[in-house]
């Protein structure tokens, strides 16, 4: 259960005295550096990380790992368009065999290879969310559930808006992963029908899961809007 649950309601009341809220900037006006807070910058370095790790993502999978895949494919038909033209009852010779297969199964390996970095930067994004939720929390007992839910911390989300909101974008990264490493197992196999080796091929560069909810589609434009010095902090 996400650590949020524990927090929806307001504070319990305590001794403490009561904070006096602080006047936040108008409308159109941006919050000055020497005002911001220690959780206004956390915010932002914790999104700045997470679109490090979705640009690392995106170079995994379309550099490294659609040239692993299609290099492997193009080695397997490569070969099948030898051995095709092997004569009747002969048995293909070995240079011609070998070579082919030891680069499909380097191919192979360099799959595996950005699986793992795959499996890094989600693992990574896991780690940034939980820090926030880690943050939320220590804001609630600071400065209470009013300021952490409904004050904007720059133009109008609250640190909780935030928080649950970037949660969501580890649902798409997972099926993401999920499915590449689907491809991986379907292109382990030298016997795989080249229409199905296509096929793979075109879904591991289209990202189907990332099409609306990458976050290039959906945070990189939003965080320019809600966090100041955004673009400069990049």
């Amino acid at each position: 259960m996400s650590r949020l649950a524990s927090f929806k309601g307001p504070s319990t009341p305590t001794s403490s005295p009561v904070r006096v809220k602080q006047s936040s900037p108008s409308p159109g006006q941006p919050l000055s550096k020497s005002a911001e807070s220690p959780y206004h910058r956390k915010v932002r370095t914790a999104m700045l990380d997470l679109r490090t790790c979705t640009s690392t993502w995106d170079d995994l999978v379309i550099i490294d790992g659609l040239r692993a895949a299609s290099s492997l494919v193009d080695a397997r038909t490569e070969l099948d368009n030898e051995l095709a033209m092997v004569p009747a009852g002969q048995q293909p010779r070995y240079h011609i065999v070998e070579p082919k297969i030891s680069v499909m199964e380097a191919r192979i390996e360099d799959l595996d290879t950005v699986i793992q970095k795959l499996k890094k930067q989600f693992q990574r994004m896991n780690s940034i969310i939980d820090n926030l939720e880690s943050l939320l929390a220590d804001a609630h007992k600071v400065r209470g559930w009013q300021w952490v839910s409904e004050e904007p911390l720059w133009t109008t989300w609250s640190l909780e808006k935030f928080v649950c909101s970037a949660e969501q974008l580890l649902v798409p990264y997972r099926r993401s992963l999920e499915m590449h490493i689907d491809i991986v197992d379907t292109l382990r196999s030298h016997s795989v029908p080249f229409e199905t080796s296509r096929q793979a091929i075109t879904q591991w560069a289209a990202q189907p899961h990332l099409d609306e909810d990458s976050w290039d589609a959906k945070w990189e434009d939003l965080c320019s809007v809600e966090i100041n010095r955004w673009d400069s902090s990049g």
